[in-house]
């Protein structure tokens, strides 16, 4: 948890720093949209094949020293980040951070498949793959801004790298233990496992990739652009931080009773179901909306139902649905194609349109739309998984 706390600092920092940044570094103005859509998606550009060849060709490793390694290279680039002076540079930095974070993501399905009882499995997901971040969304735009606004973009970079280097890196180091002490693995089926569609849960697999590109879409393209779209609503200085804070910490709260009862009732595909159609259709309607105060409630509403209803669930049923040794390539599979692949074209799509429209809302709208057939897609998952198992 506190590993994904300091990943999504490293991730969401250039988002508060892009006002200063991009004048100091020469694309404002004109330029400003698509040249801001490419430094933001970078990072998901290493990111999306990171994580599938991070997943497939990891799995014979210990989990606990694969993210260690990831955790130094990335909070290195973090480092260097600050000290860039060229766009290129920056391209370069966020592209190794992309990678380094992609190898790492796969691994925490590995620990929350090893170390947890099936019927823990999405309080496990919520802490591990979840709480992480939407505290590290919800506390740091809060904290970030004011750091920006009184220091500058730069100690954005030295302040996130040092909680990589020197809190997370030793905590890694001592309480970390090997896979090989878990309860819940066999190193005897990760070592002859060979990965097939059948392994990866069969044909059904591909709703879950389309559901999951979807919820992407969503949370980057609000994610990577929402600190410009709270200060577009007409909120600055200390209420920008906490508008932009607000969608993730809605995301924290709901979580815990969302993840007990989800695990309680055994109704996770209804659930995730439920966080993609619900936040779908409350986007649609931010352009018919004229107070500013509204859409934020509306944005917070969308993203803080669906992040704890879609995310802890997703990853239960596809830990639940796929073979053990499949479960870390699996994972980098779905989130490469998902946060990769939808990342990068949510980010375009919502910086396109806010050349052409002069409003993030029109973007917002489109991804509110794509969310829905998401959920159809979880509809499609559940139908077909069903006459599966009857069939079997």
């Amino acid at each position: 948890m506190v590993g994904l706390f300091v990943a999504y600092l490293d991730r969401i920092n250039l988002s508060v720093a892009l006002p200063s940044l991009s004048r100091e570094l020469g694309f404002t103005g004109s330029r400003f949209a698509i040249t801001s859509s490419w430094a933001l998606t970078t990072f998901l550009v290493g990111y999306a094949g990171a994580n599938i060849f991070g997943g497939v060709f990891t799995r014979w490793a210990d989990p606990k020293w694969i993210v260690i390694i990831m955790l130094v290279v990335w909070s290195i680039a973090t480092l260097l980040t600050g000290f860039v002076g060229s766009l290129f540079t920056l391209l370069v930095m966020r592209t190794i951070l992309g990678i380094a974070e992609g190898v790492y993501w796969p691994q925490q399905s590995r620990f929350a498949k090893a170390w947890f009882a099936p019927h823990e499995l999405t309080r496990a997901n919520t802490m591990i793959q979840y709480y992480g971040q939407y505290i590290a969304l919800a506390i740091g735009f809060f904290i970030l801004t004011p750091v920006y606004d009184a220091l500058g973009w730069r100690y954005l970079f030295y302040i996130t790298a040092f909680l990589g280097m020197f809190i997370t890196l030793p905590l890694f180091w001592i309480m970390l233990r090997k896979e090989s002490e878990a309860p819940y693995i066999s190193k005897s089926q990760v070592s002859n496992h060979k990965i097939t569609l059948k392994s990866l849960g069969g044909k059904p697999i591909f709703f879950l990739v389309f559901s999951n590109l979807t919820q992407a879409m969503l949370f980057w393209g609000v994610t990577l652009w929402l600190p410009m779209v709270v200060k577009s609503l007409g909120y600055s200085g200390f209420k920008q931080g906490l508008g932009s804070a607000l969608p993730y910490l809605t995301a924290v709260i709901l979580a815990v009773p969302m993840s007990y009862i989800s695990d309680k009732t055994g109704k996770r595909l209804l659930f995730a179901t439920l966080g993609l159609i619900i936040p779908g259709s409350l986007m649609i309607l931010l352009p018919f909306v004229d107070s500013g105060l509204l859409k934020l409630i509306i944005i917070c509403a969308a993203m803080g139902y669906g992040a704890s209803n879609y995310t802890p669930n997703f990853w239960t049923i596809l830990q639940s649905n796929v073979e053990p040794a499949s479960i870390g390539p699996a994972a980098g599979i779905l989130n490469g194609i998902a946060a990769g692949g939808g990342g990068t074209l949510a980010g375009f799509i919502v910086g396109i349109l806010l050349k052409s429209t002069g409003s993030y809302m029109p973007g917002f709208m489109v991804l509110g739309f794509l969310i829905i057939l998401g959920g159809l897609s979880m509809m499609l998952y559940g139908k077909f998984t069903r006459k599966a198992v009857k069939l079997s």
